[in-house]
């Protein structure tokens, strides 16, 4: 059931890295149909909140960052910035600027809404019982075994590890980039991330679709981007350029790359 489980693990985070993250929050790479539905019924797998609302707390963290507006705002601690803000109520700046963000684009793409209008029941078939399901049916696993390590371990460590994107990788790392905000470079990060820890970059650079300088550095979202062009069914990758990465390092950075 082990490789199960991580095949599960890793289609739930590209459900989040390629799908809500990179594609839906930021516009950083266009999808074709087949892909965007793929890709949402891999993020129902995730189960951290459908892609409308994902995407729309995403660009309040990116245009409020470490504020009060900015759902998990990393000054409120480490605690709160990775697990606490989830246990409590928004804070009034979050659901007032969240307001004023726009999100037609979201709304606009009818997989977005069929996502989020069946969101229950996807998360139900796909975090859950398809996990369980599969090696029980397949090849004999029990179902104690399937529904614990495939579906609620996987769950549980997927959650953490994204999770760490909002705390660790805001207060561990370099600031290569921009030395004045808070996200950081951090590795380990971005190896259970799947190429997600790369922050201090990504919050410099939010329309590139490799959130990193380094595209074949250890980054499978990147590459499965790049596998989906090479097939068609993605394009109009963006990118920031050489010249414009160095000079922001050498306006702004410090000095660690």
């Amino acid at each position: 059931v082990g490789p199960h489980a991580y095949f599960c693990f890793l289609l739930a985070a590209l459900g989040v890295t390629a799908g809500a993250h990179r594609l839906w929050s930021h516009r950083s790479y266009k999808a074709k149909l087949p892909l965007r539905i793929f890709l949402a019924v891999a993020n129902s797998m995730a189960f951290q909140n459908d892609i409308f609302e994902w995407s729309r707390d995403h660009r309040a963290h990116h245009k409020y960052s470490e504020t009060d507006a900015d759902p998990h705002n990393a000054r409120r601690g480490f605690f709160f910035s990775h697990i606490g803000w989830l246990f409590v109520r928004k804070h009034p700046d979050v659901i007032e600027k969240g307001r004023k963000l726009d999100v037609t684009d979201l709304l606009a793409d009818p997989v977005v809404r069929i996502q989020r209008k069946y969101y229950k029941i996807s998360v139900v078939l796909m975090c859950f019982a398809v996990p369980t399901l599969v090696p029980w049916y397949i090849w004999g696993e029990s179902l104690w075994n399937s529904y614990f390590l495939a579906s609620i371990l996987r769950y549980t460590i997927s959650l953490n590890v994204a999770w760490l994107v909002n705390s660790a990788a805001h207060m561990y790392g370099n600031r290569p980039y921009d030395k004045h905000i808070s996200p950081r470079q951090n590795p380990l990060v971005a190896l259970g991330a799947i190429g997600e820890g790369f922050h201090n970059y990504h919050h410099t650079f939010p329309f590139d679709y490799s959130a990193s300088e380094f595209g074949l550095n250890f980054n499978p979202t990147t590459w499965f981007i790049d596998l989906m062009c090479w097939l068609g069914l993605a394009t109009d990758r963006k990118r920031a350029t050489k010249p414009m990465i160095e000079a922001r390092k050498a306006r702004t950075g410090d000095s660690s790359a």
